[in-house]
């Protein structure tokens, strides 16, 4: 099976959704100033996951999808639900094709909850399964950093697509990575870009559009060839990953370069497409166990443009056990070449605490 369906679908259903996390953004985060205040955030997540689903929905009914939302909360709160359904209901590609692929716009209130709740699948080792993240990163989504809209398709424990709409990151696949891309990332002109890849067949990345796709071109990471010179991503809040550990990691190895610090799997992005080099998410807990909709995509993506992507222990990452990774503890991706020179510093320094 090629996916070429499954694919364009998920490509212009992740952009889609972008044009509503745009536009919560710019109408409702930009001002937010508590980091309680997790309204823009909510309404966000909410109305991408409905225009996601009802996508899915249409084209293939019998698949199971993984979401992170569910509209119970929703049901209760008649407010929320009203101004989500303002937003959700304007939202359309501006291409009469492209709409209609996707199923048209959702039609009422109640069709846009039974979207969101029809996202509470329990993932597991058999059938075809969509991990859905609506806005991955939603503290750099409201700082106007990185985040992203996550979409993959698992198919037997495997991932066979998956799908990053990244509005804040450049679409200049050459452009490195700037100290402050995590905090200052809005989507102006020559920003938003839409990487892609299918299991076998590479990977890509195109600007992001407000109707078709634009064309895109393949995706290669970056040959390393001294590891002193490589360049880290890792997240920017030290509750996801060990900062420390990391910072010991990159001593042992000779890198000298500040690490690119950024919310989201705009970090599985940026390295596939030679941006970064190196991401590492080191285990902060023993108990914590990682999403399936926060890796699924962008491990794809990654090995797809060369990479190779483990756990902490050399572990390929196991999308079968449910909704968790619950085999697996931490995240190294890197170039194929060095995998294993990363990986055995990191199982030193890890070890030896």
């Amino acid at each position: 099976m090629s996916y070429q369906k499954e694919l364009k679908v998920a490509e212009l259903a992740v952009q889609r959704a972008t044009l509503l996390t745009k536009q919560v953004f710019h109408e409702k985060a930009k001002g937010t100033l508590s980091k309680d205040d997790k309204s823009p955030v909510t309404i966000g997540d909410f109305g991408a996951q409905a225009l996601i689903i009802h996508a899915i929905r249409h084209n293939f009914p019998q698949d199971e999808i993984v979401g992170e939302e569910e509209a119970s909360t929703l049901r209760e709160n008649k407010d929320l639900t009203k101004q989500i359904w303002s937003l959700v209901k304007g939202v359309r590609l501006n291409d009469s094709e492209a709409e209609s692929e996707l199923g048209g716009p959702l039609e009422s209130m109640e069709q846009m909850l039974q979207a969101i709740d029809a996202g509470n699948g329990a993932g597991g080792a058999k059938g075809r399964i969509w991990a859905l993240d609506p806005i991955d990163g939603t503290k750099g989504f409201l700082r106007g950093g990185q985040y992203a809209v996550c979409l993959a398709l698992i198919e037997d424990g495997d991932v066979k697509v998956g799908v990053l709409g990244c509005p804040n990151l450049p679409v200049d696949d050459s452009a490195p990575l700037a100290a402050d891309v995590g905090e200052h990332g809005t989507d102006e002109e020559g920003k938003g870009v839409l990487f892609a890849a299918v299991q076998g067949h590479g990977a890509t990345s195109r600007p992001l559009s407000r109707g078709s796709l634009k064309s895109s071109q393949p995706i290669n990471m970056k040959p390393v060839t001294d590891i002193t010179h490589a360049t880290f991503c890792e997240s920017v809040e030290p509750g996801h990953s060990s900062h420390g550990d990391q910072a010991a990691i990159a001593k042992k190895l000779g890198i000298t370069r500040a690490s690119v610090r950024m919310d989201s799997q705009a970090k599985y992005g940026s390295i596939a497409r030679g941006a970064g080099d190196l991401y590492l998410r080191l285990p902060v807990s023993k108990t914590y166990q990682e999403k399936i909709w926060d890796h699924a995509a962008g491990d794809l993506i990654v090995r797809e443009a060369g990479g190779q992507v483990t756990d902490a222990k050399g572990k390929r990452l196991n999308f079968s056990k449910g909704t968790t990774l619950a085999e697996n503890k931490g995240v190294v991706a890197a170039p194929k070449a060095v995998h294993e020179q990363v990986l055995n510093v990191v199982m030193e320094v890890l070890g030896s605490k």
